[in-house]
């Protein structure tokens, strides 16, 4: 069987989540991203690119509690409405939900099979900040969270490691992870932003996490070297068969929701930063998935780069 280098993996009714124009995580994120792609034929040529499918109701329950499903149907089928100020259920939510956590399984599941070495899913909403009982921060389903222990429990990955360099703590995936001793969390992200939790003396229920906060306006090697740091801390004694990225384009400067200062160019850093170590710990198997990033040019951009590194690291 060949094996195809990286993978690019989303699905049509991710669009289908309606938050509004006005709303930072509005559907042009998306578009943005499959445009840059397009637009540069070589890098699009180079890829796979799959459609994903839903998760099952069964994968969901990996990380969520039934009672907070049953209310996330009803919702959507009752024409939406909000979590809370800031995170909208549409009619088509459900759906789009199922469909993000759906192509990050699926990820994992042709990474762990050797289809493909790496892979992207771009895909929305984002899933980082979702709780087992309730989502918030425009997330829904916890997808890098459940994805991670679907790999432990369905795909035999002894150890997982997920890097989370969104600007904002993914609260979600660590109340998801952290009573995993599988399973390492590594999260950058600026203090104290939204949701305020991320201290770095919170090493989560088994000492799995290790939290990088930092405060916003450093110089942009400030932040390199610190994410460096905190996956050497936690890769000392340890070597993961799989790393999973939750890659938020909102730790770019200008983003209107974070102060960090990376550019462009430090994307390819950034990547690199996993994929170099990635190839000694587990043959470089990488899935990366798509969290924040509210400057949907910037966010296309980022997201061409971080795909060719993906492609070269």
């Amino acid at each position: 069987m060949t094996v195809m280098s990286v993978a690019l993996i989303s699905h049509s009714d991710c669009g289908a989540h309606d938050t509004g124009w006005g709303h930072p995580e509005h559907v042009g994120r998306l578009r943005a991203v499959m445009r840059a792609v397009r637009d540069d034929p070589e890098l699009f040529m180079r890829l796979e690119h799959l459609g994903g499918r839903h998760a099952t109701l069964d994968e969901c329950r990996i990380g969520h509690q039934d009672e907070y499903l049953a209310m996330l149907q009803e919702l959507a089928r009752e024409g939406g409405g909000r979590l809370d100020n800031e995170t909208v259920v549409s009619t088509g939510s459900w759906d789009a939900a199922t469909a993000s956590l759906g192509c990050v399984i699926e990820a994992v599941e042709r990474v762990a099979d050797g289809t493909v070495r790496r892979a992207l899913c771009a895909v929305r909403p984002p899933g980082h900040h979702a709780l087992p009982d309730l989502g918030m921060g425009f997330c829904l389903l916890g997808n890098v969270g459940i994805a991670a222990l679907a790999a432990r429990s369905m795909h035999g990955m002894d150890r997982v490691l997920v890097v989370d360099w969104d600007v904002h703590h993914g609260n979600g995936t660590q109340a998801m992870v952290e009573h995993d001793p599988g399973i390492r969390y590594v999260s950058m992200h600026q203090w104290l932003l939204f949701p305020g939790t991320g201290a770095a003396e919170d090493r989560g229920a088994c000492e799995n996490v290790w939290n990088v906060p930092l405060r916003g306006g450093l110089r942009p090697m400030e932040y390199l070297r610190a994410l460096e740091e905190g996956l050497t801390r936690a890769t000392l004694d340890w070597t993961p068969d799989l790393v999973l990225v939750s890659a938020g384009f909102d730790c770019l400067a200008g983003d209107p929701l974070g102060g960090f200062t990376l550019r462009l160019e430090d994307v390819d850093t950034l990547t690199r930063i996993v994929t170099e170590r990635s190839a000694d710990w587990c043959g470089g198997r990488v899935v990366s998935v798509l969290e924040g990033g509210y400057v949907p040019d910037a966010l296309g951009s980022a997201c061409a780069i971080h795909l060719r590194t993906l492609l070269d690291g």
